[in-house]
């Protein structure tokens, strides 16, 4: 039997030598180690550098003129963010926050425009993960557009599962997020997140052991495929 191809999306991490790629970058480059609940840029703050997340989790949300936070996306290892300082991008549109402790390279503008330009494999990685994240951010849309809450919420607790993952498991352990935090990433209201995963945990889709275990074959099937 063919082996199946496995579609790139934006929680599919690229490859781990991207940070052994970023160590030939001698100027212009840190490394940074956060805690949980600090920011590594703010929203319209100065967008002067990329960050390459070595471990750890980041949230990176938009705050609305009258205070209201969107999501937008919960990245793990090996994504990049930021990536607007590139193109021109003076000020950040978004704010990131790491949720779990994590390691980052920090690289500033013009380093990182030299590496690209001086290092064609960090280049090639770097447009595939542009690529992937442009996907991941059409999919989005198009599930705000036609899927109902239920349906947002599986998407996006898979997502999360994966991020640690080359490869789908069977069962992944998670780090417990405020149900606030995914009512704003799933774009409804806790009550119907606090109501739709107690419904996940009855039909045996998710549990809870030190961490929220998403059982993503059964939850694929179930949820998505119903």
């Amino acid at each position: 039997m063919p082996r199946s191809k496995k579609r790139i999306t934006a929680s599919t991490p690229i490859d781990p030598d991207v940070s052994t790629l970023l160590e030939k970058t001698l100027e212009g480059k840190r490394v940074i180690s956060l805690q949980k609940g600090k920011r590594i840029f703010i929203q319209g703050e100065r967008a002067n550098a990329v960050y390459f997340i070595q471990s750890g989790r980041v949230k990176v949300s938009v705050l609305s003129p009258s205070g209201k936070e969107a999501v937008l996306a919960i990245l793990g290892p090996r994504h990049f963010i930021g990536e607007g300082a590139l193109v021109g991008q003076s000020l950040r549109v978004s704010t990131a926050t790491v949720v779990e402790p994590a390691t980052l390279f920090q690289v500033e503008r013009p380093a990182m425009l030299r590496a690209l330009q001086d290092q064609p494999e960090l280049s090639e990685k770097f447009i595939a993960f542009l690529l992937a994240r442009n996907i991941d951010l059409e999919e989005d849309l198009c599930d705000q557009l036609f899927n109902h809450s239920e349906k947002r919420l599986a998407r996006v607790l898979l997502k999360l599962a994966r991020l640690r993952e080359h490869d789908v498991v069977s069962n992944a352990t998670i780090p417990l997020l405020r149900h606030e935090t995914l009512a704003e990433m799933v774009g409804t209201t806790r009550s119907r997140i606090n109501h739709f995963m107690n419904k996940f945990r009855k039909m045996g889709l998710i549990d809870y052991n030190g961490g929220l275990i998403v059982r993503t074959e059964l939850l694929t099937d179930v949820v998505l495929h119903d």
